[in-house]
């Protein structure tokens, strides 16, 4: 692990290289030359000497460095260690005499590199997640952002694992985009025309052939319709990348921007999504418990104590699947008995709001649920459409996997692989033909039965990590209004 300095007179002279703080924490033995490089957290002084802890964001500890004072410089290097100054340790890795601690490095040189003075804003104390919003560019430096980022790290990797062990092509959507496939319209511009003076066309709307791309277009929502037309092709494929939303939402579960990780899938049915869904999900808290221990065991003790036995719970247990219809009648019957009080009114035919989406998933189902088969009206042109029910009402194939804690973490469904179909969704939400003609092309050549879904990478995050707020859980957050640093 360690690369140490030969004796002295012999051939390929050399110092340590830098070991990480978190290798050094789970070093097998001890060894008379290491380099460890990071910040300084604390520091304590004594007769003699200092303890400095230095964490260099590889782990949630930090190592202890004993600097003594016999050193050369100590003095002035001491005086400049204060918190939030990086610093660079060359010396010994040692058994630690201290509790709750293996190993200290004893050290041999400690030189500052760059200090930090009174006004570093992350000092020994309390901080509320507002301010340390206000400081974006320093927070990952907190015990508590260090440990959300490591986890997303971990996460994304694991996600990359997920779909490769399943023959899944990694493929890049554009992030720039002339189609909504929500059909929303909660889009933002991409254009280089003058916003004070735009060139007009004879009706006196905004002439786009005159912009950059020659027609109107937007940060993309999602890369599913893109993802589609490459499933039809290599059969199976995800995408995983950011996704932008102009929706004025100033809620704790939304942000302008964010990650989606998309995977789209020929030849696979509804039940076969809300397979892969949940098998998706449980990977991911189980990739979590294995490699992130230590920062799940600080969440559950400083954000949510009932962290860990939920993870588990979700991994012990098998998925519920309810239709919308069944759910309804959970929900109105839970009202209508007054066992529960929502603040909005649910009947069929109505979307189900955080607040109901969170009453199946914890208080009747007490686990993730799957929830199948909207009605028609509520989802856009692309999914498929389902045989009318016994009371004529229309639903499609469509599927969302709640979570406790959270509600709607997945959303999904099997498209509509019919062009006649296909052609008349698109009509009934007034959807141009033309503008999705390679779209269609797809039902015109060679179409398949074919699904796929979106997850929300921060919501998962939220999930696993118990943070309540997702813009605790992106290193930049986009909000309404909110476009710092």
């Amino acid at each position: 692990m360690f690369e140490a300095t030969p004796p002295a007179g012999s051939a390929g002279v050399h110092a340590p290289k830098r070991t990480l703080v978190r290798d050094l924490l789970a070093a097998g033995e001890p060894c008379d030359a290491v380099l460890a490089q990071g910040w300084v957290r604390t520091r304590r002084d004594a007769k003699g000497f200092s303890f400095v802890e230095v964490n260099d964001g590889s782990s949630l500890k930090g190592i202890q460095v004993i600097v003594k004072s016999d050193l050369p410089d100590y003095a002035e290097q001491i005086h400049r260690a204060s918190t939030g100054a990086s610093v660079e340790v060359r010396g010994a890795l040692v058994p630690s005499q201290g509790a709750g601690q293996r190993w200290e490095i004893v050290a041999g040189t400690f030189n500052v590199i760059g200090t930090a003075d009174a006004t570093f804003p992350l000092q020994k104390k309390g901080h509320s997640l507002e301010f340390l919003r206000e400081i974006a560019h320093l927070r990952a430096r907190s015990n508590l952002f260090g440990a959300v980022f490591r986890v997303r790290s971990r996460l994304a990797f694991a996600i990359h694992e997920f779909f490769q062990r399943r023959g899944f092509f990694y493929v890049h959507t554009p992030i720039i985009t002339a189609s909504d496939c929500e059909g929303a319209g909660e889009m933002f511009g991409v254009s280089t025309l003058d916003p004070a003076n735009p060139p007009r066309d004879d009706t006196g709307a905004v002439d786009y052939s005159r912009d950059f791309f020659g027609k109107k277009t937007s940060l993309t929502v999602s890369g599913q319709l893109e993802g589609e037309t490459l499933a039809c092709a290599l059969s199976n494929i995800y995408t995983f990348g950011p996704t932008f939303r102009a929706e004025n939402s100033n809620t704790s579960r939304h942000a302008a921007e964010f990650w989606m990780v998309e995977p789209e899938a020929a030849f696979l049915d509804l039940d076969g999504d809300m397979q892969l869904a949940e098998d998706f999900v449980k990977h991911l808290v189980r990739d979590a418990r294995e490699h992130c221990a230590d920062e799940l065991e600080f969440f559950a003790k400083f954000v949510d104590k009932d962290l860990l036995p939920r993870l588990d719970f979700v991994l012990e247990r098998p998925f519920q699947r309810c239709s919308y219809t069944d759910a309804i009648g959970i929900l109105e019957r839970a009202a209508g008995t007054g066992a529960k009080a929502f603040e909005s009114t649910v009947a069929w035919g109505d979307n189900l709001q955080s607040e109901h989406e969170r009453f199946l998933s914890e208080e009747h189902f007490k686990c993730p649920v799957t929830v199948f088969n909207y009605p028609r009206s509520l989802k856009p042109f692309y999914m498929k459409v389902n045989a009318p029910d016994a009371l004529g009402r229309e639903t499609v194939r469509a599927m969302d996997l709640l979570v406790p804690g959270i509600g709607e973490i997945i959303g999904g469904s099997q498209r509509e692989e019919r062009l006649d179909v296909l052609l008349d969704n698109m009509a009934r939400q007034g959807l141009c033909e033309a503008d999705y003609r390679w779209y269609v092309d797809l039902r015109r050549y060679g179409t398949v039965p074919h699904s796929g879904f979106g997850l929300g990478f921060e919501r998962m995050l939220m999930f696993v990590t118990g943070v309540s707020n997702i813009r605790d859980v992106i290193p930049y957050p986009r909000t309404p209004k909110n476009a710092e640093f």
